[in-house]
């Protein structure tokens, strides 16, 4: 059975392709019936989303995904139900998009000293007002005939030790976490399997990720395999922390899978959502 959730998906106003708005047509279409819109340390598409949710019968979610380092590595931390007009929130994403600019920029210039010319004003195109990403990057590299498709892109270019790679510091996982529950929300690691942290490093961090308030982890996501299912659970069991889902959809031919096709969390799991109030008539 697919679960009626997703808390974890991307429009245009990060590194989706669809719009807010048709976004949330989509997750209607696929039968979502609660949604979270948690685009890239940005909140400008929540207002459309919570409208067309209001046209399509979705219970809506406030949410973002922030960037974080951590132990020189880059994490995500997503913010359900946040106050998206929150000043803290809004004037730390302000710097979030200038850092993302900067670093875009010196992606374009690492790929051009490598024959790549136009990476960054192609990624910026495809971009539009939005941050720049990425997966921008991945797009044009595809669009451009540089790489087959979005995973040969990230295997050649773009992650460490490739071309294309620039670290970022981006803020500190206290910093996000202090964020998301200063604005009201509840942070939750987002797809905790795609950091290689190694099991020392990931049993810190979600020790750390605890004693800082965080609330919960993404369980069941677009980019775990199902033994992961299990594993994840189990560390939320252990930590005492709650267990969310969502598809981290971006869209058609850019994503893990579809919305509306997430399993449900495994037997035993504490949903993020147990006790919120709107959520009282939907079984997972």
């Amino acid at each position: 059975m697919a679960a009626l959730f997703d808390l974890h998906c991307h429009s245009t106003v990060s590194d989706g392709l669809l719009s807010p708005k048709d976004l949330v047509a989509y997750a209607a279409k696929q039968g979502v019936k609660v949604l979270a819109l948690t685009d890239h340390d940005d909140v400008a598409g929540l207002q459309a989303a919570r409208e067309a949710a209001c046209e399509h019968g979705i219970q809506f979610v406030n949410g973002v995904e922030i960037s974080v380092t951590w132990k020189k590595r880059t994490l995500h931390i997503v913010g359900l139900k946040i106050d998206p007009e929150n000043a803290a929130l809004k004037a730390a994403f302000e710097g979030v998009r200038k850092g993302r600019d900067l670093r875009a920029h010196e992606m374009g210039a690492d790929l051009a000293r490598i024959g790549i010319h136009g990476a960054y004003e192609g990624a910026k195109a495809l971009a539009g007002n939005s941050i720049i990403t990425r997966t921008h990057f991945a797009r044009f590299l595809v669009e451009s005939g540089h790489a087959k498709d979005n995973k040969s892109v990230f295997k050649k270019y773009l992650v460490k030790g490739k071309p294309g790679y620039k670290n970022y510091e981006w803020m500190s996982l206290e910093q996000a976490v202090k964020l998301i529950k200063d604005s009201g929300g509840i942070p939750v690691i987002a797809h905790p399997g795609r950091y290689d942290l190694g099991t020392i490093n990931m049993l810190l961090l979600m020790h750390q990720f605890k004693s800082l308030g965080g609330v919960a982890i993404e369980v069941v996501t677009g980019s775990h395999a199902p033994p992961q299912y299990q594993q994840f659970a189990k560390i939320a069991h252990r930590f005492g922390l709650k267990s969310s889902l969502g598809s981290d959809y971006h869209g058609t031919g850019i994503s893990y899978m579809p919305m509306g096709c997430v399993p449900d969390l495994p037997e035993g799991c504490v949903p993020v959502w147990d006790d919120w109030p709107e959520t009282a008539n939907l079984a997972n």
